[in-house]
């Protein structure tokens, strides 16, 4: 049965978009909260080349939230049975912090929770150490991996009620934000296609949105006690059939009411690709702190910055500062990025480097 409320609330922000086509060149408009940059961390060879990117180009720009997609690519003590091959040093981290406090940017890392636990045909470091925690066991990872699948196999989860998994995994959040100093963690939570699978023996039968909940509550929980942050991708929360948005960037696994079982501290960070989807007013009326991500489609993260930006010019007092801002993704390696971005054919429509440089044009645009 349809969702009547949240077709209602999608009519509004059908209505509210027709009306955000530009922001207005307003030399006193506020600035937004947060302009973020999103990437993988640099492979350790890549650190000077990344520490010479975030001087030259991301503080110039005033980007003033890094967002490093670490997962296992770190030397861990506590667990040093999940290292990739090639990890970042705790030297390596230190030089990377050090440059972002001298230029007043908060890094969150991240390591991917719940879904993401495989790629193609490869596990992630978690499932190859620790197989038990795989929420399905009997699909297996074929040699040549297609989408779409029997299966339905995008990417493997974790089962969040294993009893054993988050005394692993949150041994690896809690160091990884002790050694980058880190007062917020963004634990992914996207794409999670497996969840509450009919053949799990804990998860079989569950609410699948309770189940979401769940886990998204016990990561920030444990964060909390820490005076920390949770930040995750926000499309399990978004409801896919009754949006039209999709399975990707939405969900139709059940997992979209959520969004009302979840703490509002928790940080949303709104991924829309192919067109810029008005989907933070949705989160903002929910109560909950928004930040529209785009990737290198540049006519989209110019959208999203001008959606923002007019979005906190006219929102109610009560919900301006849960419009954030903007975070630049960036999917491709850190050093095959900063190779574009560097190179001279890079303006263009379809790129991330251009999409960076388009969006923070209208970020700082009047300021």
């Amino acid at each position: 049965m349809k969702n009547y409320a949240n077709i209602l609330i999608f009519i509004g922000l059908i209505l509210i978009a027709g009306t955000v086509s530009s922001h207005s060149q307003n030399p006193e408009r506020d600035d937004l909260p947060v302009r973020g940059f999103c990437i993988a961390a640099p492979s350790p060879d890549m650190v000077n080349k990344f520490i010479d990117f975030m001087e030259e180009e991301l503080a110039p720009r005033r980007v003033n939230t890094l967002i490093l997609r670490v997962d296992y690519n770190y030397e861990y003590e506590s667990h040093p049975e999940l290292v990739s091959e090639n990890p970042l040093s705790e030297k390596d981290v230190k030089k990377l912090v050090k440059t972002a406090k001298k230029h007043q940017i908060r890094i969150i890392p991240q390591v991917n929770l719940l879904g993401h636990q495989s790629w193609h045909s490869t596990p992630s470091k978690l499932l190859e150490v620790y197989p038990e925690f795989d929420e399905t066991p009997h699909v297996e990872l074929p040699e040549k991996y297609e989408w779409p699948n029997e299966d339905g196999l995008y990417c493997k989860s974790y089962c969040p009620l294993h009893p054993g998994v988050h005394d692993v995994v949150f041994d690896i959040v809690d160091e990884i934000c002790d050694v980058f100093d880190a007062d917020a963690f963004h634990a992914g939570m996207d794409e999670v296609f497996y969840i509450g699978d009919e053949n799990c023996p804990r998860c079989s039968g569950r609410d699948k949105s309770e189940l979401f909940a769940g886990e998204v509550n016990k990561i920030r929980d444990h964060l909390y006690a820490q005076d920390r942050e949770l930040w995750i991708w926000g499309d399990r929360l978004l409801d896919g059939e009754t949006t039209g948005i999709g399975l990707w960037e939405a969900s139709e696994n059940d997992t979209h009411r959520a969004i009302d079982m979840i703490s509002e501290d928790v940080f949303i960070c709104d991924w829309h690709y192919e067109r810029p989807d008005p989907t933070p007013v949705y989160f903002s009326m929910k109560g909950f702190r928004v930040a529209a991500c785009p990737y290198k489609r540049v006519s989209v993260g110019i959208a999203h910055a001008e959606n923002m930006i007019r979005f906190r010019e006219q929102a109610a007092s009560e919900m301006k500062d849960n419009f954030q801002g903007v975070i630049q993704t960036v999917w491709t390696s850190c050093g095959n990025f900063l190779k574009e971005f560097y190179s001279e054919d890079t303006d263009n429509e379809h790129s991330e480097s251009a999409c960076f440089k388009a969006m923070f044009n209208v970020v700082n645009a009047g300021l």
